[in-house]
């Protein structure tokens, strides 16, 4: 927000100079000409128009309030000063001729001017003074006269237009605020979202996997095979309760330390061993090593594992095949049993296995995963995740 009312502050200071510049060249040109200024008095106003001049650029690089006190004060005294001689009777052309230099070269402070209500004051005062020496310069000397009304009515639009590009801004930040606290809460509702779709599935693929053996009095797998699974289960529980951050390794396994790049030949052994442990064996085709980044191959393995703990607790079947391949830009795993199969469309929507921890779980890194099945002929699931 700093950056933002730093860069509306710069903005008025350039168009400040830029328009007092304009403003100081027209009235410089104007003096120039024959019969306007008084011969002996020209030089010195050009001299003075210059300095106001470079007050100006320094009010356009900086802002600071002593260069636009010196420059009204130099403006005002280039308007002094082509009146003299005091006392003898002006040109008419005279106050036209520095009308541009009251309204543009001193009333584009202004703008500048306009940032904080404390610099009004001098505000009024340039506007009051240089109002009257441009009224002054005419013949008739009276203060109401058109140079005289579009002096002041410079210095008026310049100050309108300061306090309305500060307004815009001061709107423009607030509906930012407005914005930025939408995006942080519908972030955190996506925060919390996966959050609870991550819970759901750590919960289906360790504690609700291990109480579903017990329910089952564990059948087909052995008493230390169990008792080694619940351990792990109890592990995790007590350390998700101290606040901890599960980070998934394979299916019934989480890790709460960040895991390290790695292949999938080294990890795919694991996931064999655990599930030999469980009664199935799996029998593993096609590429051996692949190496994926840590995020894509977290998910493809526990996609893979979910698989083949669907094939162990509902095929009937104590084997399972998968095969890996890969191409320039993704890796894709086979999972295939001669079990007793099911039709994918009877599938609960309620049911969290393979929506959410295989199809969920591989969408979340940019993957899929397709499932065939006919009753009594077994089930092939296929598995893509990309290489990136």
């Amino acid at each position: 927000m700093d950056l933002i009312a730093k860069e509306r502050r710069a903005l008025l200071q350039r168009a400040a100079r830029a328009f007092g510049l304009a403003g100081v060249a027209v009235t410089a040109i104007c003096v120039a000409l024959p019969g306007i200024v008084d011969p002996d008095v020209l030089p010195s106003v050009i001299i003075v128009l210059a300095g106001q001049a470079a007050a100006l650029v320094m009010v356009g690089r900086s802002g600071n309030l002593g260069w636009v006190i010196l420059s009204i004060v130099l403006g005002c005294g280039a308007l002094a000063l082509a009146q003299l001689p005091w006392g003898e009777s002006a040109n008419v052309a005279l106050p036209i001729s520095l009308a541009p230099l009251g309204a543009a070269g001193l009333g584009a402070v202004g703008m500048v001017l306009s940032e904080r209500t404390g610099r009004w004051i001098v505000w009024a005062l340039g506007a009051l003074g240089s109002s009257i020496l441009v009224a002054t310069a005419g013949p008739t000397r009276g203060l109401i006269s058109v140079p005289a009304i579009a002096t002041l009515a410079g210095w008026v639009i310049t100050l309108i237009i300061g306090i309305w590009v500060t307004a815009g801004v001061q709107r423009a930040l607030r509906r930012i605020e407005q914005i930025g606290r939408s995006h942080q809460a519908e972030r955190q509702a996506s925060e919390l979202e996966a959050q609870r779709r991550q819970g759901a599935r750590l919960l289906h693929d360790t504690v609700l996997a291990t109480l579903t053996l017990l329910a089952h009095s564990g059948v087909g797998v052995s008493e230390d095979a169990l008792r080694q699974q619940a351990e792990e289960d109890a592990r995790l529980l007590r350390q998700l309760r101290l606040g901890s951050t599960p980070m998934p390794r394979f299916s019934g396994s989480y890790s709460l330390e960040p895991v390290g790049e790695t292949t999938l030949g080294t990890t795919l052994e694991s996931v064999k061993q655990r599930f030999l442990r469980m009664g199935l064996t799996v029998r593993w085709h096609g590429t051996g090593h692949v190496l994926l980044p840590n995020d894509v191959l977290d998910a493809f393995l526990l996609a893979l594992a979910e698989c083949l703990e669907n094939v162990r607790r509902h095929a009937g079947v104590e084997e399972a095949d998968v095969t890996i391949t890969e191409s320039a830009d993704i890796v894709r795993a086979v999972v295939t049993d001669a079990g007793v199969g099911f039709s994918p469309e009877s599938i609960s929507s309620d049911r969290l296995g393979f929506r959410e921890s295989v199809v969920g779980r591989l969408g979340n890194v940019g993957g899929s995963a397709r499932v065939f099945s006919t009753p009594g002929a077994g089930t092939t699931v296929m598995l893509e995740v990309p290489r990136r």
